[in-house]
């Protein structure tokens, strides 16, 4: 069996906001090709890691080093052609686009100065047109074949599901190395969750080499669709393992289960 190898790791990592410390020294390391559930609860910090580590607040204090990388000062945009992506609890899709323009304004790596200007630019337009259209179709169609039909139909009036799925190919079209999905089942039914984690199973199946991490608080989702999870209060790590092992952590029982 091939040894595991660390896609990402945080060292030391600390983010402050004023006087309250949101990551606290914060030691993580990410696996290749696993997905990794991070919980906790409210407030432990699981979305300002995601922050920190795409660039969006800068770290006070620690390392991240990606792929080999040191990415711990770097901008956004240089994490993402470093080759990670990501989603956000609130849906950022824009209501008036049509799905294929939604998915595509992830793929700004060939987009450097807006969304078509390039693209409008070249003789090879058409080529270009054709190449980018099937790279979304075909990431639609694992999800819901049905919007593959509608690609050019604005997402306003989708459900919460399909809007889900459209993010997270905005997140996969430009073919990251990592995927971060931020709450994807928020909002969502029972039924719908449990069809959106089988699509990400989908897409994990089909590329192997994708890495995931997923922040989600739905711990059925997490049981079902993880390798293993880490565990965050006050912006420490608390407990680390398989989720059967970490429910039954005392530390997380007291911190994120309610258990006194």
């Amino acid at each position: 069996m091939a040894a595991m190898s660390t896609l990402l790791e945080a060292r030391g990592l600390t983010r402050k906001f004023g006087g309250v410390v949101a990551l606290d020294k914060l030691d993580l390391a990410v696996v290749s090709n696993e997905i990794l559930g991070l919980i906790g609860p409210n407030g432990s910090g699981k979305t300002t890691f995601f922050n920190v580590v795409t660039g969006i607040y800068g770290a006070n204090a620690g390392s991240i080093v990606f792929d080999g990388t040191d990415i711990t000062k770097s901008s956004s945009r240089a994490v993402y052609h470093a080759g990670i992506s990501r989603t956000f609890q609130r849906s950022r899709l824009s209501l008036p686009l049509s799905i294929f323009d939604n998915i595509m304004i992830g793929n700004h790596k060939r987009l450097n100065q807006g969304l078509w200007f390039n693209l409008m630019q070249r003789n090879d337009f058409k080529r270009e047109f054709e190449a980018n259209y099937h790279a979304a179709r075909n990431l639609i169609e694992v999800f819901e074949p049905q919007l593959a039909n509608r690609m050019f139909e604005p997402v306003a009036g989708l459900p919460m599901i399909d809007r889900r799925r459209i993010e997270i190919c905005r997140a996969l079209i430009s073919q990251p190395k990592l995927l971060l999905l931020d709450e994807p089942s928020a909002g969502m039914t029972h039924d719908e969750t449990a069809a959106l984690m089988d699509d990400i199973l989908q897409v994990r199946n089909i590329n192997k080499d994708l890495t995931i991490v997923i922040v989600e608080h739905e711990m059925g989702v997490i049981e079902r669709i993880t390798n293993r999870c880490v565990v965050l209060n006050f912006g420490r790590k608390i407990a680390e393992g398989p989720y059967r092992e970490v429910a039954v952590d005392r530390q997380v029982q007291e911190a994120y289960l309610g258990v006194e």
